[in-house]
Parts: structure tokens; C-alpha cells; sequence
């Protein structure tokens, strides 16, 4: 799960690439970058932290131009370094830079070939680095000293034979213009929107709508699977369908968790996804115990209040806000590291005793993924006076680890898998545990748009929309991502310089 915007203007995009990204801060805290183009003129910054904390005003002023990208980035199978921080650039052909939100399952094959068989060094742990140099060599392979639009959208389709997985970009290429693709499931999303300015037309593609919102773009559409569109530095639009078998299958996550619920997604309102999940629940909750004893309706902040909001009304009970948010911790779901998240919980949460005190309270959160926050949540309540804890999860058992992008960890360290759900029950020390059905969470987000053929929802089922993914690739993966690993990895060589803007000229 990352973040990703480009934006081709009639003036200096670096204040609005900005801004962008600050609204699609929950996608990645990790790391952040800019780069944008005046003439030939390449110019970078990117860093660890937060949006804010890597541009100061010195590095601003030295992005010019009117076409820049960005990203903010949180870590998967790489690992928490700026070295990996993005956007990316290769200089042949043309100078090309590139941002992306996703996850090639087939990394490991491309990296081997394009050593072997394009020539081309992959000088990180990135599959994003990978991803670029696919298409540069697509790119290349036409043999042109000038693209056009067609030699793009080629080269995009080059990239959708080779790359498999779920993955969207945005590239911009030096003096030309600015690229968006989407993989041909449409896993990961990607919009695109358009201003009017002194009557000229200016561009913006973005991981969500609500980007677009904040700077006074107009959502277009979201690009369809497998689709690219490329606008020129003069503003000119073109799109074309690059993928030769495109199947609608965006991720079920994104509604359940990563998304603003502000945003529209495949033609789907997030927060009106979220209301009907939780009329779901209570409609679950009703069948289950028709007589139940609930006072009171708690969400745990952010993700889960709307869910929450319309359980409440459908149960009719009472709906409270009992957990005060500290606004300066950020999401523990995309922490790096199981101790930190750990850690952030108590500083992120604190109980308001009155409205636990003696009361029978279910607690509604978007979804249970490895257990931690939810026992101590419940810890939380119960140490404010609650008489029982009852718990509601908005999605069903996480069983499976992702692998189109989203940093969901180790099977083995998921506390669903292999349990029942009184055994997770049991774990997180809840007295009642009601999980989502997939079914219903299904008809939740489709009921916004029928149109949708199917969608990811491996993470609950294990079954992986673009196949290819066997128990050996699972394996790696756990080898990746367990706990373990990753602290191996957040103990890794110390950087002695800060990484500074770097000017990246056209090397033609």
C-alpha cells in the first residue's frame, strides 16, 4: 500500500504534488518523494519520514517545473530504507522517473532477466525499481530517438505480458509527458482528474479521488484494468486498454481499510461501502443472539466509526465514542516493525472511563489482522470499568498474507490462521467475537458498482486473482515478512549523509 500522483500543469506543480501527498499520508509513512521536470531538466527529493518532514522550503524551490510525480511509501517485502524511497530513474531511454503501489509476484524471475537478458542492473530490493526498468526496456526496444504516445502505450503493454501481479504507476518521461497504468486485474487503484485554468486544461492521476478533491481537480474516471493513459506537457489526453485479457478484480482491503472514506473507488462511495457493512453486522449480530445484551457501541478511531455509526442505529443501542485518538501517532496497521506497532498502540489510544464503566460494550473495529492491537484494546476496556467486551470485526478472518501490496504479514503470525473464531476469541480475550461473512462483505462494496466482475479478496479466501501463486512463493514470502526478518533488516547499515536534492539531467 503506497501512495502515487502525478500531475502535468500550465505552471510549477511542486506545491500541488505536495499537497497531494499529505492527503494520501495514510497510504505510506515510511518514506516520501517529488520529482519534477522543467525542460530537460530532472530535479529529486525524497527521504524517510513523513511528507512534511522531508521538504523543507530549501528543497521546494528547487522543484520546477510544470510535470512532477510522487509517492509515499510504506514498506512490504522491501525494507525501511531511503535507498528505496521513490520515485525511481533510469536515463535510457529519455530519462525516465517512476513511482508505484503494488507487488510483482514474478520479481524475482524479471530481475533475473533483465540481467541476463536486457542487461539492465537492479540496484535495490525493489520491485519498483524493477517495474521501471521493464517498461524502459520496452521503452528502448522500439528504437526510436523520439516516442510518441503509441510507443507508449506499446511499451506498457510490454509491461503487462511481462509483470505479474497488482501494481499501479505513474512515470513521467523527461520533456514528454506523464504515464499512468493499471494492472490488468485493477487490483491497486488509480484515478485521473482534470482542472480548467485560464481556460487550459491540467491533469492529475492519483491513488484516490480525494487528491484530486483537495487541489480542485475533477474525477475523470478511474482507469479501467489494464489500461494506460498518457498526457503530454502541453496537456493532451490519450488512453488506450493496453492488456489483452483485463478482468475487473479490485481489492476488497482497500474498502475495508485503506482507503479515505471520502474517496470513491471504482465508481464505489467508501464510506457508503462501510455503512452497509455495518448493517451487515447487525443483521449478523441479530442472528446469532436476537437477545443480546449490548448497552452501548464503541469504534476503535479512525477506519472503523462508520461501520460502527450504522450498527449502533440498526441495533439500536447506543453509539459512544469511548477512545480518544492521539493525532500525532500514525496508522499502526502500516508500521514497520511488530514493536513499534506494539508500542504505538498505548500512546495512540486512551479509554474514556464513563463509557465503559459497568456496561456491556461491543467494540467495532474494520478488521483483525495479527491480534496485538485488538487484546490490548480489550485490555483497555476492560481496565476502564467495562463489564464484558464483546468485539465486531467489519471484515472476516484475515487467514491469508497479501501479495499484491499490502503488508499483511506471515501466515503464521496472522491470528486467524488455523483458528476458529472462538479461538481468536479466546486470544484477543474477548467474552463474544462476530466476524464479517464474505458474502455480505462482498455485497457491501458491490452494491456501489455492479459493474465489477469479481474482486481480491485473498486475504480472507486464499485464492489469488492472477494465479501463479503457489505454497513455494508463500514460503518466500514468510521468509520476507515474518517479524524476524524485518527487525534483521531495520538493523542494517547506518546512511551517513542525509539524502539532498539531486538535479538529474536529460543525458541526451
Amino acid at each position: 500500500m503506497c501512495g502515487i500522483v502525478g500531475i502535468v500543469a500550465q505552471s510549477p506543480v511542486n506545491q500541488d504534488v505536495y499537497d497531494a501527498l499529505t492527503v494520501l499520508q495514510h497510504r505510506g509513512q515510511d518514506a516520501a518523494g517529488i520529482v519534477t521536470c522543467e525542460g530537460a531538466h530532472l530535479t529529486l527529493r525524497k527521504d524517510n519520514g513523513l511528507v512534511r518532514d522531508v521538504f523543507h522550503q530549501r528543497h521546494m524551490m528547487r522543484l520546477r517545473g510544470n510535470m512532477g510525480i510522487g509517492h509515499v511509501r510504506y514498506p512490504t517485502a522491501g525494507c525501511a530504507s531511503s535507498a528505496e524511497a521513490q520515485p525511481f530513474y533510469v536515463n535510457s531511454p529519455y530519462g525516465i522517473t517512476l513511482a508505484h503501489n503494488g507487488n510483482l509476484i514474478n520479481a524475482e524471475q524479471l530481475k533475473h532477466d533483465l540481467f541476463v537478458e536486457d542487461l539492465r542492473h537492479i540496484n535495490t530490493e525493489s520491485d519498483s525499481e524493477i517495474l521501471l526498468n521493464i517498461f524502459a526496456h520496452e521503452l528502448s526496444g522500439l528504437g526510436k530517438l523520439r516516442a510518441n504516445e503509441d510507443d507508449v502505450f506499446q511499451a506498457v503493454a510490454g509491461v503487462h505480458r511481462r509483470c505479474r501481479g497488482g501494481y499501479a504507476a505513474v512515470a513521467m518521461i523527461t520533456g514528454y509527458g506523464i504515464l499512468g497504468f493499471r494492472d490488468p486485474y485493477g487490483i491497486r487503484p488509480i484515478v485521473i482528474g482534470r482542472r480548467e485554468v485560464n481556460g487550459n486544461a491540467e491533469y492529475m492521476i492519483a491513488s484516490e479521488s480525494v487528491a484530486l478533491d483537495a487541489l480542485g481537480f475533477e474525477l475523470i474516471r478511474d482507469l479501467e484494468p489494464g489500461e494506460a493513459v498518457f498526457i503530454d506537457k502541453r496537456g493532451n489526453l490519450y488512453t488506450r486498454q493496453c492488456a489483452e485479457n483485463p478482468i475487473y478484480s479490485p481489492c476488497l482491503f482497500e474498502f475495508v481499510y485503506l482507503a479515505r472514506p471520502d474517496s470513491i473507488q471504482d465508481n464505489i462511495s467508501v464510506y457508503k461501502a462501510r455503512l452497509r457493512m455495518g448493517e451487515h453486522l447487525a443483521d449478523k449480530v441479530l442472528r446469532e443472539r436476537p437477545d443480546h445484551d449490548i448497552d452501548v457501541v464503541i469504534p476503535i478511531p479512525d477506519t472503523s466509526r462508520t461501520s460502527a455509526l450504522q450498527m449502533a442505529n440498526r441495533l439500536g443501542v447506543k453509539y459512544r465514542e469511548g477512545f480518544i485518538k492521539n493525532r500525532y501517532i500514525g496508522r499502526t496497521f502500516i508500521m514497520p516493525g511488530q514493536t513499534q506497532r506494539e508500542k504505538s498502540v498505548t500512546q495512540k489510544l486512551n479509554a474514556i472511563d464513563l463509557e465503559f464503566r459497568g456496561k456491556n460494550v461491543m467494540l467495532v473495529d474494520d478488521s483483525i489482522v495479527r491480534g496485538t492491537t485488538s487484546a490490548k484494546i480489550i485490555e483497555m476496556a476492560r481496565r476502564a470499568g467495562a463489564n464484558r467486551v464483546y468485539f465486531a470485526s467489519a471484515a472476516p478472518p484475515v487467514r491469508y498474507p497479501n501479495v499484491y501490496g499490502i503488508d499483511m504479514p506471515a501466515a503464521t503470525e496472522l491470528i486467524a490462521h488455523g483458528r476458529d473464531v472462538e479461538e481468536v476469541a479466546e486470544s484477543i480475550g474477548a467474552d463474544w467475537l462476530v466476524f464479517q461473512d464474505l458474502d455480505d462483505l462482498i455485497d457491501s462494496v458491490r452494491k456501489g458498482n455492479p459493474k465489477v466482475e469479481r474482486f481480491d479478496a485473498s486475504v480472507f479466501s486464499g485464492e489469488y486473482v492472477t494465479g501463479e501463486v503457489d505454497e513455494a512463493y508463500l514460503d518466500r514470502l514468510e521468509a520476507i515478512r515474518n517479524n524476524a526478518a524485518k527487525l534483521t533488516r531495520e538493523g542494517g547499515i547506518e546512511e551517513l549523509a542525509e539524502p539532498e536534492v539531486m538535479d538529474l539531467r536529460n543525458s541526451r
